[in-house]
């Protein structure tokens, strides 16, 4: 008997329900969920569906997949319980929920889903019970009882005050003259009400949750002999305004109607559509500095880039909303819109203080603090929010405030705070003009910024970009972030400070010190037209000290052989530029005699033909081997790398070589 009542509501079920059988339409975000919640469900027995509900409220979300097993709505933690699913019921001594709801018309049905309180009002119109038991064929989406006790007492009072017109018309509202299940019930879509022929608006989201109106569905799909009734958490009514309307009458949107008035957007906000509108109130714009929001309100497209920044391409219901999400406005940005219990967030912030205000052509949240988007920002607004606020203070106190506060199209080369942790520069004229070179005279984008291209600075230098696998360099110094693009200027984040190049090659070294001597044997070796012409070399110099540290015999029969002193020089000598941001530093070997072979750099002196890395030893080439100058720097790379190897493997020791340097050696070789 058991198993024959249980295949009698397997079999009425796939007969009510065709998305429920195997072979069918593709199922409905609503209808997936449901799945998912029956499957964790089954080992409680037949049409079980497992149920998060938010600890602390009365708040019940059939899980999907991710929600199973993060336990969490909203941020909040959940427990789950297992109910029977949509259109079941327990049968005394069997397991699960193996019967299907007996049909009975739609007043009945009210009753069996716990909307008592839809059914009680109904009861008190002279017209709805009659059409609810007779036939024909409706679709009533019934707030619960608890939707119906949190009305405001105002507003009950004045629909139980006039049963017959108010009341009345309000159940009609929430009816439609036709069966409609959740499988039709299509993302934008709006259904015509039996209320005037009113529109109910639906929405259908990814994660499964279906809203009517913004309330959201508790319980779908539940079937009558004249109809269908859908379970949701709010009494919805009439919408007749569109967003342009809203913001038209109400008080606290002063300044924003001023402000979508002169941006021209009206238009867009009283047309056709569905639109998520984050409404900025008067108290959001009065936090903002009255200089920068003066700027923005005076500046057509800045202000039209801002107002775009708080409209979403879609509807989006607060009750849609689990989890973070991210969602792009008109102005192409993307916000984190999320939620916290109850509240919604933007970006983090619980900065929505009125949900779901809903208009003919999308819904309304209104925020407490302007969303501003970079493309509305001056350079100083940008490094702002950026870890170059020791840069910008230079730039301040060196007279540049002007470039970065107004209309040029510039782009800064800002230097991450960490760069000046040892102090900052004093401003003199040698700093100012300096920091005039970290100003490039065109608004750039780093994507389209490629190999050898030349850029113009403020302060009249021509600087040289190298593109590299894994960085971006402007000179000696890299892009450490994503850049931010403003109104009229874009801020690019750099590892260092910029030195532009000096001189040759070999006027860089002619004016140190430190390098007499291999100044000598370039001279020596005849190499001095080479790197006092155009080119791109990368110099591994090494020092006086480097030479003095070679044995005396040694340097002697080096410094007096022209051609091996050449063949030396050369392997220190690459044929294209390579600053360390782009390969990295070199790091600290041993030889396989158990010297320490220290081959420590100070990196990146500019050159106008290329860049010096100053070392501390000679580099001697692999013996006997036929030397290509295109080879030279990478097999003594490799040479060294072999070396420490072997030595690792005789001393047992550990000896790294870092992944910049094995980059080194890679483009090197090719």
């Amino acid at each position: 008997m058991a198993l024959f009542v249980q295949l009698l509501a397997l079999a009425l079920a796939l007969a009510l329900d065709p998305a429920a059988t195997l072979a069918g339409p593709a199922k409905s975000p609503y209808q997936l969920v449901l799945q998912h919640s029956r499957l964790r469900g089954r080992q409680h027995g037949p049409n079980v569906c497992a149920v998060q509900k938010v600890i602390g409220t009365n708040k019940k979300y059939f899980t999907n997949c991710k929600q199973w097993y993060q336990r969490k709505i909203c941020g909040k933690s959940t427990v789950i319980s297992y109910e029977c699913c949509p259109g079941y019921e327990k049968v005394p001594g069997e397991k699960g929920c193996p019967a299907a709801l007996p049909l009975s018309n739609l007043y009945e049905t009210l009753g069996v889903v716990g909307s008592t309180t839809t059914q009680l009002y109904t009861d008190r119109t002279e017209k709805l019970r009659p059409e609810m038991e007779g036939p024909g064929s409706f679709t009533i989406f019934a707030p619960s009882n608890e939707a119906w006790a949190s009305l405001p007492a105002e507003v009950l009072d004045s629909l139980v005050s006039n049963v017959n017109i108010e009341l009345l018309n309000a159940l009609r509202y929430h009816m439609v003259g036709r069966r409609v299940l959740t499988d039709e019930l299509k993302h934008g879509m709006t259904l015509t009400s039996m209320y005037q022929n009113s529109d109910i608006q639906i929405h259908h989201y990814p994660n499964g949750i279906v809203t009517v109106n913004c309330a959201r569905l508790l319980k779908a799909d539940h079937h009558a002999t004249n109809g269908v009734v859908h379970l949701i958490d709010k009494v919805i009514s009439t919408v007749t305004n569109n967003i342009q309307q809203i913001i038209e009458i109400e008080d606290t949107f002063e300044t924003l109607r001023a402000a979508v008035a002169a941006s021209g957007l009206n238009t867009m906000l009283e047309g056709n559509g569905q639109y998520t509108l984050l409404a900025p109130t008067n108290e959001a714009f009065e936090k903002i500095p009255s200089e920068t929001l003066n700027r923005i309100l005076g500046d057509p497209e800045a202000l039209r880039d801002l107002l775009n920044n708080h409209i979403l391409k879609s509807a989006m219901c607060a009750e849609a909303i689990v989890a973070g999400l991210s969602l792009e406005t008109l102005e192409g940005t993307t916000l984190e819109v999320g939620c916290s219990g109850d509240m919604l967030t933007i970006n983090g912030k619980a900065i929505i203080s009125n949900k779901d205000i809903l208009a003919t052509n999308g819904v309304i949240h209104y925020i407490d603090e302007l969303l501003i988007p970079d493309s509305a920002k001056t350079l100083f607004e940008l490094a702002a929010e950026s870890d170059v606020s020791t840069a910008i203070d230079l730039f301040r106190q060196a007279g540049l405030g002007t470039h970065l506060s107004g209309s040029e199209r510039l782009t800064l080369l800002a230097p991450l705070n960490s760069v000046f942790k040892d102090g900052t520069p004093p401003i003199d004229a040698h700093t100012r003009n300096l920091l005039r070179n970290h100003i490039i005279k065109d608004q750039l984008a780093s994507k389209y910024l490629y190999h050898g291209q030349t850029l113009e600075t403020l302060g009249g230098k021509k600087l040289r970009v190298f593109v590299y696998r894994n960085s971006l360099c402007i000179e000696n110094s890299c892009i450490a972030a994503h850049d931010k693009r403003g109104r009229y200027g874009t801020l690019f984040t750099m590892d260092r400070v910029l030195t532009p190049p000096m001189g040759t090659v070999m006027d860089v070294l002619k004016g140190d010190n430190r390098f007499s001597m291999l100044v000598a044997a370039i001279q020596s070796a005849g190499l001095t037209e080479t790197l006092n012409r155009e080119g791109v070399y990368t110099v591994f110099a090494p020092t006086n000290e480097a030479f003095r540290a070679l044995p005396p015999r040694e340097r002697s029969r080096l410094l007096g052989d022209a051609k091996e002193l050449a063949n030396i020089l050369k392997y220190h000598v690459g044929d294209e530029i390579l600053v360390s941001g782009g390969i990295g530093a070199l790091v600290r070997l041993k030889s396989l005699q158990g010297d320490k072979l220290e081959v420590s750099l100070e990196p990146d002196i500019m050159a106008t033909n290329g860049v010096v890395h100053v070392i501390t030893n000679v580099l001697q080439p692999p013996a006997n081997r036929p030397q290509e100058r295109g080879d030279e720097l990478a097999d003594s790379a490799l040479e060294i790398f072999k070396q420490a190897s072997a030595f690792s493997r005789a001393s047992q020791r550990s000896v790294r070589l870092a992944p910049v340097y094995q980059r080194l050696l890679e483009r090197m070789k090719h």
